[in-house]
């Protein structure tokens, strides 16, 4: 039986809550419309939480093929013993979440996911709308990055290894895929007319069905190699995965997390891990946040992406920085 089937709530990461206890953080499942779908969210809400006072709330957004189960659920849990209202939702199209063909992972949607997440939780019952943060996370903090530039609801923004997905999607993973970028971009509008056909919609390959543990090691990039082991063993999640629909990559490619981020004149937290071979991805957003001059890029040392996740060592540091962060500015 894995963590998975453990937990009353689908939650896989260590120290995840399995009941409801009086006088402690607890977790309510919701679900709110949003684009005519049904999304799926868990709120965590602190200790002795009460209705009728004012909290301040933080909205947090998870990975590229991730779900509320893992990372998002572990940091959201985190800042809810600090005292926080944080809600981690599942993205339109994914998880627990409505929406088909599965795995659709369009910008515009993710984007949309988030202010939609803010909707939500500006009205819900004990929050301080005037005091709402987000924290992004991989694929999650691209486009928190991208959807705090216009929702100004967001009064703190914090990213953790946050990856420029439409970026990586066009060029490929530090730029290794550059010389097929029509032959994708061909493939996919190919795939995108099989879909209004009614043909069988099309994936990318999930690493986590089509390779061994002993095949992933042999990766090039900590990035995969990382992954691999934590979505396919060690948080291994039935809604989690790495494919995603081929037509996707018609919006993805057009897509660049550093595109007006000057934007973004809220305080900024930028945190990665100063051995991630994504790292290159926050330093190039981080270095266009010219709109706010309360900024900081945090690197946690021996920190690689996926490490960040759920080493904990590393998820001291990080949540030490969470709290000093929405602490001084919400």
């Amino acid at each position: 039986m894995g963590k998975e089937e453990e937990n009353r709530f689908g939650l896989v990461y260590d120290g995840a809550l399995t009941e409801n206890t009086p006088g402690k953080v607890n977790i309510r499942p919701v679900k709110y419309e949003l684009r005519g779908l049904k999304i799926a969210a868990n709120v965590y809400v602190p200790a002795d939480f009460d209705e009728n006072g004012r909290y301040a709330a933080v909205v947090v957004a998870h990975p590229n093929g991730g779900v509320k189960e893992q990372v998002a659920g572990l940091y959201a849990q985190k800042l809810a013993d600090m005292g926080y209202v944080a809600m981690a939702f599942d993205a339109s199209y994914q998880g627990q979440s409505e929406g088909m063909p599965r795995n659709t992972d369009k910008p515009q949607n993710r984007v949309e996911d988030i202010h939609g997440a803010l909707d939500f939780i500006v009205n819900y019952k004990g929050v301080d709308r005037g005091r709402v943060g987000i924290l992004g996370i991989c694929g999650g903090g691209g486009y928190t990055l991208r959807a705090a530039q216009t929702d100004k609801r967001i009064k703190a923004v914090a990213t953790l290894s946050a990856f420029n997905t439409g970026i990586v999607r066009k060029n490929g993973f530090l730029d290794s895929q550059m010389d097929t970028i029509t032959e994708r971009l061909t493939d996919a509008y190919k795939a995108r007319e099989d879909e209004l056909s009614g043909k069988e919609v099309r994936y990318t390959p999930n690493m986590l069905d089509t390779m061994s543990p002993e095949e992933a090691e042999k990766m090039p990039f900590d990035l995969y190699k990382d992954g691999y082991v934590y979505y396919g063993i060690t948080h291994k999640h039935t809604g989690s995965s790495f494919a995603y629909t081929v037509s996707s990559n018609i919006d993805l490619f057009a897509f660049d997390a550093r595109t007006g981020m000057e934007m973004i004149d809220q305080p900024l937290l930028m945190m990665a891990g100063k051995c991630a071979d994504t790292l290159y991805m926050t330093e190039g957003c981080y270095e266009r946040a010219t709109g706010t001059k309360n900024k900081e890029l945090f690197l946690i040392d021996g920190a690689t992406h996926i490490k960040t996740y759920w080493y904990p060592e590393y998820v001291e540091k990080i949540t030490g920085k969470l709290k000093a962060f929405f602490e001084k500015n919400l």
